[in-house]
């Protein structure tokens, strides 16, 4: 029987973190790193990789592989800073303790710089015989992680005395949905531009969903503390639009992405799982406009 792709994500991270490779590191950040990426969540964004990889042909899983890891450690990464206390002070995520909070402040950060160091070194480990297209991903990557418009840009946003809301989620969850599909169509021999709307669309699908979340969700739901927009002051999309246009958007940004995705061979695998991410993406009794039948998703 042939892998799933969430087999292949699982073998390829734990590749990336093997104890081999985290071997002679300070025992407490190798702990950090190793609680920030396993057991885990939902995987959307290394699926999204695969996924487009597999639509666009897949001809060296092992660097899509790669890529779907190094996607998803530096979305690990930006988690473990986003929970710091000088940011949300979260004490939980993925339905357990954060990084700082079971190893302390200052072990998170140096865990999130390294799980960003260690996705650029794991992607080019993995180049193989395609070192073109590792090059064209690492760029894709960077952009995605850097300034201006990638994680880190969207996060120093929060730092600004106002804020553009557009941009700022643009930026912290577009950023890597964009570089997930860009990553998937470079890693298979493939240009990515025709990908990066569907990666645009379901970014802002994302963080719709997560405005939802933070207004109408329970903390044992999301897996982390809810409120946290209006704590903060944050932007926060329920606010302008009310829970009726929130959701109304959402709705419309799904459909985008669904129409977005290129005619290839593997459309209707990736529109499946679109609708499977569409799903789940907030509480159930908030999102009949998008609800699938459960087939969608497998």
């Amino acid at each position: 029987m042939s892998p799933t792709l969430h087999d292949r994500i699982d073998a390829s991270l734990a590749r990336a973190l093997s104890a081999q490779r985290l071997a002679g590191s300070p025992p407490h950040l190798a702990s950090a790193v190793r609680h920030a990426v396993f057991p885990g969540g939902g995987r959307v964004r290394p699926l999204l990789t695969l996924s487009t990889a597999r639509a666009c042909g897949d001809d060296a899983p092992g660097l899509s592989d790669a890529a779907a890891a190094a996607v998803e450690l530096i979305h690990c990464a930006s988690l473990v800073h986003d929970d710091l206390p000088i940011f949300d002070d979260a004490l939980q995520r993925r339905g357990r303790p954060t990084v700082h909070a079971v190893f302390g402040p200052q072990v998170a950060l140096l865990a999130g710089d390294a799980l960003i160091v260690h996705a650029f070194d794991f992607l080019a480990e993995s180049a193989g015989g395609h070192a073109d297209r590792a090059i064209a991903m690492t760029r894709a990557l960077a952009a995605g992680v850097g300034m201006p418009s990638g994680i880190i840009g969207g996060q120093a946003w929060e730092c600004e005395p106002r804020v553009d809301r557009a941009a700022y989620h643009r930026a912290k969850t577009g950023a890597l949905f964009r570089a997930s599909v860009e990553l998937g169509a470079l890693a298979a021999g493939h240009a990515p531009a025709a990908w990066r709307a569907v990666g645009d669309h379901l970014g802002a699908a994302y963080q719709l969903a997560d405005d939802l979340q933070d207004v109408l969700g329970r903390g044992e739901e999301a897996g982390k503390p809810v409120g946290q927009d209006l704590r903060l002051g944050r932007p926060n999309a329920v606010v302008e639009l009310g829970v009726g246009g929130a959701l109304q958007a959402l709705a419309r940004t799904v459909q985008d992405a669904e129409d977005a995705v290129p005619a290839c061979g593997g459309r209707d695998g990736l529109i499946r799982l679109v609708r499977a991410i569409a799903a789940r993406l907030v509480p159930d009794r908030a999102l009949p406009e998008v609800r699938v039948p459960a087939s969608a998703a497998g």
